[in-house]
């Protein structure tokens, strides 16, 4: 049963339909559900002295969802701004309380050359395809679960902000799992800084917020960009909605998403590069008696003994060898000849 907040939950989480288009969106790579990272220019106040100590917070929005990528943001400043500009000036907090309009402005004001935010503040993203974290979670070998691929994301996310330079002091993540575990593991990972990982750390410390905000805003004109596909090739239904009006904001628990998923399904394909099959929702649609196309693999034959060669002869019914393929290429020339 969905709680009494759940429509306000979904309406929080549902992009705009004019949302703002920050430079971490990469068009080509979204339509074709390839991962891929951004990273914005090292704000000018830092670039000036590097020597700065910095904090530095990581979040991600789109964990839940069924459509849609998953999105790890990361946002640096210097130490002494931290809550100043973050949360006194800017309002900053976790992006699930705030308004669409209010994250998308704040992501606009994020990438505004002219504003103090700019000038301060560094951030990086990951957009996880859904793509990719299927493969992960569908492996045959072994799954790549979500919590490891989320872990890694971080982890190299953070070594990219140090690997420009920029003297990070403290960092604060919003947790998976265990937040003693995680913590651990990236004080490992990086001794020489004061880590942090925390539940509910996105309203906790306003770097978390920040990064959240981007991670949000990223995910939202992800979606928008994602939809475009549909625009453009048509649809199987009679009309072409908007997003949030069409898939909505892609979480399962939404009836705008599952009634797309129901209505858009190939027979065959089942979806695009915007669905993660590895969810049980696709696969429930899928596997429904009105659902997929049935579809019959022929058993792999076991047997490993077969020789190349094998292929290029067969057996008579006599049990004599014929050697109709084995003058394909020619025949073998002695050595004499030469």
């Amino acid at each position: 049963m969905q709680s009494r907040d759940t429509p306000t939950l979904l309406a929080q989480e549902t992009a705009l339909h004019d949302v703002f288009l920050p430079p971490s969106i990469d068009h080509d790579k979204l339509v074709t559900g390839r991962s891929y990272c951004h990273h914005s220019p090292i704000p000018e106040l830092l670039s000036e002295d590097m020597s700065m100590e910095c904090v530095l917070g990581v979040d991600e929005a789109g964990r839940g969802p069924v459509l849609g990528p998953m999105v790890y943001g990361l946002l640096y400043l210097p130490l002494s701004s931290h809550r100043s500009l973050l949360a006194s000036t800017h309002h900053f907090d976790d992006s699930k309380v705030l308004t669409p309009q209010v994250r998308s402005r704040l992501m606009q004001n994020l990438c505004t050359p002219s504003t103090d935010l700019f000038g301060q503040c560094g951030w990086a993203t990951t957009v996880m395809s859904a793509r990719d974290i299927s493969a992960g979670m569908l492996k045959a070998a072994g799954t790549f679960n979500l919590n490891a691929q989320a872990m890694d994301v971080t982890i190299d996310l953070i070594k990219d902000v140090f690997a420009k330079g920029i003297n990070v002091r403290e960092i604060y993540i919003d947790t998976i799992g265990s937040p003693q575990t995680y913590q651990n593991k990236l004080s490992r990972i990086f001794p020489t800084t004061s880590i942090t990982v925390a539940k509910k750390a996105d309203s906790l410390y306003p770097c978390v917020s920040a990064a959240s905000v981007c991670a949000k805003v990223t995910r939202d004109a992800a979606l928008e960009v994602c939809y475009e596909t549909y625009r453009r090739r048509g649809s199987r239904t009679t009309e072409i909605e908007a997003p949030q009006k069409g898939w909505g904001s892609g979480y399962p628990s939404d009836a705008r998403c599952s009634s797309w998923l129901r209505r858009n399904m190939d027979p065959v394909f089942g979806w695009g590069n915007e669905c993660r099959f590895s969810w049980g929702t696709a696969k429930d649609l899928l596997e429904a008696r009105d659902g997929a196309a049935k579809i019959d693999w022929p058993d792999e034959d076991d047997d490993d003994s077969m020789r190349v060669t094998d292929f290029f002869s067969a057996t008579t019914g006599d049990g004599r060898v014929d050697q109709e393929m084995s003058g394909w290429y020619g025949s073998r020339v002695p050595a004499e000849v030469f």
